[in-house]
């Protein structure tokens, strides 16, 4: 493409993602007394962070602002056959949510709504999960696994997105940060032609539509993602992380995931938290990442921006490490995981009690405490031997 050619497809591609912009700002607060009357609110409790009723349908006006622009503002680019089948993918997703924000169904029947959508994605769109790369080391053809493979990718990313959504702006921005990381790496792999420019593209279209509502939800939101939202922008992280990176020579699938590192953190931790305690892992608690930090005394927007900061940072390591050797990105991914650990157990996200890493730094550097360990075991021990 000649220089004058890509200037002028960079410009009408600026202006296009601003349109996009305008029309989900646009949209936001017709949905936003749509979602009153349809009954799509929160109502507060003692989970919730609002101190009045909200409305939580918000995503339906990220949704209509990303299929308008798919199938109108860029259809020289997105095929319509494509696009419509695109958004009814998506839209399975939304009304899965948006049913949820409005009568709140069960996480059985919520469940059943996410495979829906991830089986089309697999059958009709045929996004999956075929070739696996982990470390850079070497591509692998997974075969049947691929479908279940592709299932577990969606639904993971769809309850982690789900799960972070705890405060205003806080699923909205990290999902923002998240896409354009995932469509800069993205737009770099189809310079070198391992994907192909529309990825990247469709990914900035959702940021513009994500942009033009976050004014809204940002703190103090005049309206929430809820799950009509945030369902669908795991969605679609989920697949456009597939079609943008499963086949790009120089990012493996560990990528998307250390981009995702914040709430694909809170979701793994809050199952383990589960267990522990012998709970459901779908019960509700108050010990996700957001409310730790409220609890350490961060202000609502303080919690939000801190965790925008850690979205941030993990986006900066993906980055590296897709440009890194693969002895490199071993010694990083171990590096991270350690700090990350670390992170967690001071801030008490599985649990006060549970600091197996800190405690075993402890015991190293302190020895009064490796003593009173000590001690402690032998009076075990001398308990045991009595029974």
């Amino acid at each position: 493409m000649k220089v004058g050619n890509f200037m002028s497809f960079i410009l009408s591609l600026i202006l296009r993602l601003i349109l996009t912009f305008i029309i989900a700002a646009g949209l936001t607060p017709l949905i936003r007394r749509l979602s009153f009357w349809i009954g799509a609110v929160d109502t507060p409790n003692k989970r919730r962070i609002n101190k009045t009723t909200m409305p939580s349908a918000g995503g339906l006006a990220i949704y209509l602002a990303f299929s308008i622009a798919i199938l109108f503002l860029f259809k020289d680019i997105f095929s319509t056959v494509y696009s419509l089948k695109l958004i009814l993918g998506g839209g399975i997703i939304v009304l899965t949510g948006l049913v949820d924000d409005i009568k709140e169904i069960s996480p059985r029947a919520k469940t059943l709504g996410m495979l829906l959508a991830a089986f089309y994605t697999y059958f009709i769109l045929n996004i999956r999960m075929d070739i696996v790369n982990v470390f850079s080391f070497e591509n692998i053809n997974v075969g049947w696994l691929s479908l279940p493979l592709t299932i577990l990718w969606i639904l993971g990313f769809v309850n982690a997105i789900n799960l972070i959504d705890g405060l205003d702006g806080l699923a909205s921005g990290v999902s923002i940060i998240a896409l354009t990381t995932i469509g800069f790496i993205g737009y770099i792999a189809s310079s070198s032609g391992a994907i192909v420019v529309q990825v990247p593209i469709m990914m900035f279209i959702l940021v513009a539509s994500i942009s033009g509502f976050l004014p809204y939800n940002f703190f103090p939101a005049k309206i929430y993602l809820g799950d009509t939202g945030a369902l669908f922008l795991g969605y679609m992280i989920a697949i456009l992380s597939l079609q943008g990176l499963k086949n790009a020579t120089l990012v493996t699938l560990i990528t998307p995931l250390i981009i995702l590192g914040v709430p694909i953190t809170d979701t793994f931790y809050a199952i383990i938290r589960r267990k522990l305690k012998k709970q459901s892992i779908a019960k509700p608690d108050s010990m996700h990442l957001h409310h730790r930090l409220l609890s350490l005394g961060f202000t609502h927007r303080g919690a939000v921006l801190m965790i925008y900061v850690l979205a941030l940072t993990f986006s900066i390591i993906a980055l590296l490490y897709s440009a890194a050797s693969p002895i490199a990105n071993v010694v990083m991914i171990v590096a991270v995981l350690v700090g990350l650990e670390l992170f967690v157990e001071q801030i008490g996200l599985v649990g006060e009690d549970q600091r197996p890493l800190l405690n075993a730094m402890r015991y190293i550097g302190n020895r009064a405490y490796r003593q009173q360990v000590r001690k402690e075991r032998e009076q075990k021990k001398h308990r045991n031997q009595k029974r």
